[in-house]
């Protein structure tokens, strides 16, 4: 017997973890996850910016609460997710979006920010996926788990972007997605990226305001960037059962960038 579609975009009954999920694209992917029915944990540094993101959600109808934490931190991305199974009972997709970036030339670039770079958007990604693997995903044989890569992980950036270390990170993120999933397919559980383009943000307010929004529109086919809506689609087919014969994947969502610079 066939299976409807609407249902197999139906997250009830599941547990979404986020981390960076209290602005930007972890907010918008957690109002996709979340009126599709998931109980959505955010967890972020402030939690000031927590309680603002899950008011908002909760305003909508989504049954969300939060968590502060340091996700760079590997004793508190682990409480984390123990304490999200204490209050919430299992968790079945986790949403590694948390990231930051640096710009500077290369030769300039500060070693520590270069280790503060790697530590978030790489290091903290396995401590996440692994204590989540090792106590609910494992066991139940079941699990979700999208990375938030970047198309600076697919390709080298023009000379006005000086992020060097972001960009090692995201490719990082790539491989390490793909690794991952061919590792743990046999527990039931995908893992695939999302690779962004420009999207406002604040991690891209700076970049936005001295290239012009406009300038970087015209580099993509669409002619446009990314707005509120253009991850929840995709979110949303890799959380769910829809998504459940796709691992290993990076989906650009770029207005076609990638497409014509070879990435």
């Amino acid at each position: 017997m066939s299976t409807s579609v609407q249902s197999l975009f139906d997250l009830g009954g599941q547990v979404a973890l986020i981390t960076g999920g209290s602005r930007g694209l972890g907010l918008q992917i957690a109002e996709s996850l979340g009126e599709a029915g998931a109980k959505i944990m955010l967890t972020s540094r402030k939690a000031a910016d927590l309680e603002e993101a899950v008011a908002h959600l909760q305003a909508r109808g989504i049954d969300a609460r939060w968590i502060a934490a340091d996700a760079a931190d590997e004793l508190q991305a682990r409480r984390v997710v123990s304490e999200t199974l204490e209050r919430l009972g299992q968790i079945d997709i986790l949403v590694n979006n948390a990231g930051a970036s640096w710009g500077a030339p290369a030769q300039e670039h500060p070693l520590e920010a270069w280790d503060k770079v790697m530590d978030l958007n790489v290091r903290s990604l396995f401590v996440f996926a692994q204590a989540v693997a090792q106590q609910s995903m494992i066991p139940r044989r079941h699990g979700r788990i999208i990375n938030i890569a970047s198309i600076a992980g697919l390709a080298g950036n023009p000379s006005a972007m000086k992020t060097i270390a972001y960009n090692t990170s995201k490719g990082a993120v790539v491989n390490f997605t793909r690794a991952l999933a061919g590792e743990w397919g046999e527990f039931g559980i995908t893992v695939n990226a999302l690779a962004p383009g420009f999207f406002p943000s604040k991690m891209t307010k700076g970049l936005l305001a001295a290239l012009g929004e406009n300038t970087l529109a015209a580099a993509a086919p669409l002619r446009r960037i990314g707005d509120d809506e253009d991850l929840k689609g995709a979110a949303l087919l890799f959380a769910s059962r829809a998504g459940k014969h796709i691992t290993g994947q990076i989906l650009a969502v770029d207005g076609g960038v990638s497409a014509i610079h070879g990435a």
